[in-house]
């Protein structure tokens, strides 16, 4: 009679098996070797149409390729897999769909297989193989470690269907000695996840009998003593590729975004492998997450030759309308002249829906290798990231030569079209807008735009949307994309009366996928009547208590349905940037032939005043809110003055914000100046509308130095419309500039009281500084003369500015009471801190430029015993500082009198050595003899500089 072994047993017994073969010479592991690369790929359930809703969630289906030896005798039939829920496949329990030789070394293994998840959550499914194939250069002993490889997959109601990013492009490839290697791994999302790229130290994981026995949960790790290939010995070179000139220094790269893989340039003959992680983000309202990712390991094997590699030539990255087709021509050549196969790897080829095409049309060298690529993308396609074909170009040497080749990427970009036949037309006191039923009905929601004024919108096709400084304002959201108009009742800012809009619809699409449509055409619509609209904010006096700004504004005209207004509402801010809220109402009237404001009591002498106008009327709909048309804002003309550096030039510029245009070509602003504080003005000079600065140099009108001048300007501006007057000038308020040159800055020097109190305190132990210490710090300074030419020695003070030390921002701390040149700070709590020293002329107090920045260097003490006794008694037992400043880090070494090292540390900033040694010729944790030993510390303080400084000296030590 035959009896089976419990499950459990026969595990022990497959271990005892396995330690007895070890016994015996015969290593497990080693028969086993022949595995060379693999990921795995995952999707939710598929056994209906896509998105319907009898599909289930957590049944996830899920496809494994890896990538074998073929002189190998080992023969992977059956595979085990590791769920990542604890559970597993059981031992060797799925079997293999497919088995395919690729290269006359390689076979290419498929399995599939499924599992259904009890909760939402994220899983981590994983493969162990036994083992990796013999003789992989950048690690140890590679066919008796195994492979690992992994991919996660999220389960969750909220991201809806998952699946995981297929690499398209196989997981072994090859590369020439000493010549650049490229790969892509041509990885592409169904979901139109977005994907980046990083590479990985490849992993190892064991036996699979040890995963299974712990709760089928793998415990990967780092394969033994693994190196990237660009650091294997003989240490590598560069030759030149794209700009690298080449050079001492091999390099292994990844790109995070397109996953090409770059290595400039292998040194070594043989198989090297690599793990990448590709990772899955979604877009979800909510933002983006993570939600995934496949670990690759791969094969890349080296081999002699002197071929030279082909060039692959693909087109600029481009964007297209979902319908219009892609047609594209690929090229590639050989400096060998042999002929070249190029092949293109994306999703795109071979799907079941508008599938892309390309056809090698000819493999050169006469005529040159090219190919057509050829796509139609859909609405379905439209997507915020753009699709990647990876275009690789293989080289046809004779035998015996390795053929080499070349890898680029193509991104397209699948964008919606434009909604099309866009219109606008008054509609009472509304707009209507209309267009045709749009193209991609897949789209999610159309947006609709609207600004004032219309202009020619640019046509670029990467241009997406409405961009933000285009001026649009979006007014609506549809979500019913089959809608084909939108009444714009003014909900969101109102329509005035002869004021002239312009509308753009644009439409999105779908998350994860996203992408939006390109934006119409501009319609454009001019309402009838005008609005009352703001013409002057000019200032009449200038003065700090009683300065007057004269405001005019010209009546509306009532045309069409728009009400007749009931009154107006004047409001003034302070400053050209005022907003509605920050501004006060200063008039109202109902008068509507009332057009002229006159404010006064204003400091029109250091402010700046902006204004807005509203005329309102009664919405019969809703009678007790009035429905406001505005004008506005319009701002005084502000005007700067000062004289040059050397005193011999007066420079003006001026601001202003208004509605209208005082920039118009031909027209001219004018500068007016007068002599003194009393006295009529003249004209100066005319200068450009388009300007806003002048110089007086004194051509026109002479200047004399030490002399104060009066400057206002007069703009010019117009609306360019004819129902409005067209000459409006506004004055701005006028600027005193006495002539007289800038002072000289000041050379600066900071002493301290730092050694002073380091003898002070080196006598008393613990910490430096304690509470109770201060400093001071002595600024002095000279008058720099001659680094600014012409500049002025007249100084009356100077002006003093401190900064902390850690701080970024300087502080006014000070002023000398006179033209001295010293200036002492003190009490201070801490040592380190900067200094800027500023000039004040006697003549108009002018200041000079702040000096150059003076700091005090931090002062900081550390100060050790020269002797001390590790006996044990509790008195002097240990050697740490006698005092010292706040430490951050100490390394401390001991050596003896033959330089012998007996102690090396740094755990502990205040030492505390007790005498054992940590290296020597005792050996380690044993104490030293008593005698004279030498040290190094190298000490960083725990200040805001973090300085650092290596103190030498030597220390008795007495038991």
């Amino acid at each position: 009679m035959s009896l089976s072994l419990p499950r459990s047993a026969g595990k022990w017994v497959m271990v005892l098996i396995v330690n007895v073969l070890c016994l015996l010479g015969l290593h497990h592991t080693a028969e086993a070797s022949h595995l060379r690369a693999g990921d795995i790929q995952a999707k939710s359930d598929t056994t209906y149409p896509f998105g319907d809703k009898r599909n289930n969630p957590r049944r996830i289906f899920f496809k494994m390729v890896t990538y074998t030896d073929a002189t190998s005798s080992v023969d992977e039939e059956q595979i085990t897999i590791f769920y990542g829920d604890g559970t597993g496949s059981g031992l060797r329990g799925i079997p293999r769909f497919s088995k395919t030789r690729i290269t006359p070394d390689t076979y290419r293994n498929v399995y599939y297989f499924e599992h259904t998840y009890n909760a939402d959550r994220s899983y981590v499914v994983s493969y162990i193989g036994e083992n990796r194939n013999k003789g992989v250069q950048n690690m140890s002993e590679s066919d008796n470690q195994s492979i690992y490889i992994a991919t996660r997959i999220t389960i969750d109601p909220g991201i809806g269907i998952n699946r995981s990013p297929v690499l398209n492009a196989p997981a072994i490839d090859k590369a020439s000695f000493e010549q650049v290697f490229l790969h892509a791994p041509a990885a592409t999302d169904a979901d139109r996840d977005s994907l980046s790229y990083e590479l990985l130290v490849s992993q190892q994981a064991g036996l699979i009998e040890n995963a299974i026995r712990n709760n089928n949960t793998p415990t990967p790790r780092p394969t033994t003593n693994f190196v990237y290939p660009n650091l294997v010995s003989p240490p590598g070179k560069r030759v030149p590729y794209l700009g690298d000139p080449g050079g001492e220094g091999a390099t292994f790269t990844i790109d995070p975004k397109s996953g090409l893989i770059v290595w400039n340039s292998p040194s070594r003959l043989g198989d090297f492998n690599v793990a990448l992680i590709v990772r899955e983000w979604r877009r979800t309202e909510f933002g983006v997450r993570e939600i995934g990712y496949v670990i690759r390991d791969m094969q890349i094997q080296v081999l002699p030759t002197d071929n030279k590699r082909p060039t692959v030539n693909i087109p600029a990255d481009i964007c297209v309308v979902a319908g219009v087709e892609v047609r594209k021509k690929i090229t590639a050549t050989d400096p060998d002249n042999n002929p070249v196969i190029i092949e293109g790897y994306s999703d795109l080829f071979g799907r079941k829906v508008a599938p892309a095409t390309f056809v090698q049309r000819g493999r050169g060298p006469v005529p040159v290798a090219e190919g057509i690529l050829r796509w139609t993308p859909e609405c379905t396609d439209v997507a915020a990231q753009p699709y990647q074909i990876v275009f690789k170009a293989t080289d046809q040497p004779e035998s015996p030569k390795v053929a080499l080749i070349d890898e680029k990427i193509l991104r397209i970009r699948v964008v919606g079209p434009r909604p099309g036949n866009v219109r606008a037309r008054q509609n009472q006191n509304n707009v209507l807008l209309t267009w045709d039923r749009y193209a991609c009905q897949n789209a999610s929601r159309l947006l609709i735009f609207r600004k004032e004024g219309c202009t020619t919108a640019a046509t670029d096709t990467c241009q997406t949307g409405i961009p933000a400084e285009s001026g649009y304002e979006q007014i609506a959201v549809l979500t019913d994309v089959s809608l084909q108009s939108y009444l714009d009742n003014g909900s969101i800012s109102k329509l005035q009366r002869g004021r002239t809009y312009s509308y753009r619809i644009y439409a999105e699409f779908p998350l994860p996928a996203g992408g939006a449509s390109l934006a119409s055409l501009e319609a454009c619509v001019t309402m009838e009547g005008r609005a009352a609209v703001l013409t002057n904010a000019t200032i009449d006096v200038t003065d700090r208590a009683k300065g007057q700004v004269t405001v005019r504004w010209t009546q509306p005209k009532i045309i069409g349905d728009f009400p007749t207004p009931t009154g107006y509402r004047l409001y003034r801010g302070p400053g050209r940037s005022a907003t509605q809220a920050q501004s006060k109402l200063v008039h109202t009237t109902a008068n509507l032939v009332d057009t002229v404001f006159v404010d006064q009591n204003r400091n029109t002498a250091d402010s700046l005043f902006t204004y807005r106008l509203e005329h309102y009327y009664q919405d019969p709909s809703n009678p007790s809110t009035p429905i406001v048309e505005r004008s506005g804002p319009a701002s005084t003309v502000r005007l700067f003055g000062e004289s040059n550096a050397t005193g011999t030039q007066v420079l003006l510029n001026w601001t202003y914000k208004v509605p209208w245009n005082n920039r118009l070509p031909g027209r001219n602003a004018v500068v007016y100046r007068r002599t003194g504080p009393t006295g009529a003005f003249a004209q100066l000079d005319l200068v450009p509308a388009r300007d806003t600065s002048y110089v007086d140099d004194g051509k026109k009108l002479p200047l004399v130095p030490g002399q104060v001048y009066y400057y206002y300007v007069r703009t010019n501006g117009s609306y360019s419309s004819p129902s409005i007057k067209d000459t409006l000038l506004n004055l701005s308020q006028q600027v005193p500039v006495l002539v007289t040159p800038i002072p000289c800055p000041p050379v600066v020097t900071v002493q301290s009281d730092c050694e002073e109190l380091k003898n002070r305190v080196l006598n008393r132990p613990g910490y430096f500084p304690n509470e109770t210490d201060r400093f001071s710090h002595t600024l002095k300074w000279t008058v720099d003369s001659k680094g600014t030419p012409d500049c002025s020695t007249d100084i009356v003070y100077f002006r003093i500015f401190y900064r902390r030390s850690g701080e970024q921002n300087f502080v006014l701390i000070d002023s000398t009471s006179g033209p001295v040149n010293t200036y002492l700070h003190q009490n201070l709590t801490e040592r380190g801190g900067c200094y800027k020293v500023q000039s004040v002329g006697r003549l108009g107090g002018r200041r000079s430029a702040l000096s150059a920045e003076a700091c005090a260097e931090n002062c900081v003490v550390f100060e050790l015993p020269n002797i001390f006794t590790p006996n044990g008694d509790g008195i002097n037992d240990t050697f740490r500082p006698r005092v010292a400043s706040p430490l951050r880090k100490v390394h401390f070494q001991a050596f003896n009198r033959w330089g012998v090292k007996v102690f090396d540390g740094d755990a502990d900033p205040n030492i505390n050595w007790t005498g054992n040694a940590t290296s020597g010729e005792r050996g380690k944790g044993v104490q030293v003899p008593d005698g004279v030993y030498y040290y190094l510390a190298e000490v960083e303080f725990a200040d805001d500089n973090s300085t650092k400084i290596t103190y030498k000296g030597w220390v008795e030590i007495t038991h």
